[in-house]
């Protein structure tokens, strides 16, 4: 492994602990349509991009729901809950460090670019990123190649120069699959991790593991 040429992020459980607001809107979401998600794994939706979480659900619902209201629904119930955002363990500093290292970040999200907007804006990381990708931005999201090939196109390096750090296997194989070096943040009990990831329990083991190779 080499140093990184640039840091490409994940947001969601990567950045800022916003998986259980994301699950907290579609399940109040979903209740008012009459359908019941309280009883399922809670990780079964991680790193899902909502036109595919609508896609399963959808049979369920009731009462003619079309996606553009339920999607405006979720996103109003999101923002709502902003005040139950807050930052993962060691996010901030870490890309602090890294921007005052010189190093260029981006995020690179699934989700659409209202809730990336809105959690850059909890973060208030704006000022070190190069950019920020999100669906829209994109052909396929996760666990398409495309954002993360997008992202390496954007930063004009080779992408296995790039480091990118994920909580979800579905953007993992996104990073992977685009030639990305990765960097798996938490347990996956059960399911298999993808051949060439790198565990890390902290986003602050990144940040070590290029004081390392730096040193």
């Amino acid at each position: 492994m080499t140093p990184p040429k640039a840091i490409a992020w994940d947001i969601d459980g990567t950045l800022i602990d916003s998986e259980p607001t994301h699950l907290r809107a579609l399940i109040t979401v979903s209740a008012a349509h009459g359908v019941d998600l309280t009883t399922g794994p809670a990780d079964r939706f991680l790193g899902v991009h909502m036109a595919d979480v609508w896609t399963l659900l959808r049979p369920q619902y009731t009462g003619g729901l079309t996606y553009e209201r339920w999607l405006a629904e979720i996103i109003a119930c999101y923002g709502d809950d902003r005040a139950t955002l807050a930052p993962m363990p060691g996010a901030l500093d870490t890309v602090a460090a890294f921007a005052a290292a010189g190093i260029p970040q981006a995020c690179v999200s699934n989700s659409l670019r209202e809730i990336v907007d809105a959690n850059l804006a909890v973060l208030g990381i704006a000022p070190d990123l190069a950019f920020s990708l999100s669906f829209e931005d994109v052909p396929a999201g996760k666990p398409d190649p495309a954002p993360y090939r997008l992202a390496a196109r954007r930063f004009g390096v080779d992408p296995a120069s790039v480091w990118a750090i994920e909580d979800s296997l579905t953007g993992a194989r996104s990073a992977l699959d685009a030639g990305l070096t990765l960097f798996l943040l938490g347990d996956h009990p059960g399911r298999p991790i993808p051949p060439g990831a790198i565990r890390i329990s902290s986003v602050s083991e990144v940040l070590t593991a290029f004081q390392k190779l730096a040193a």
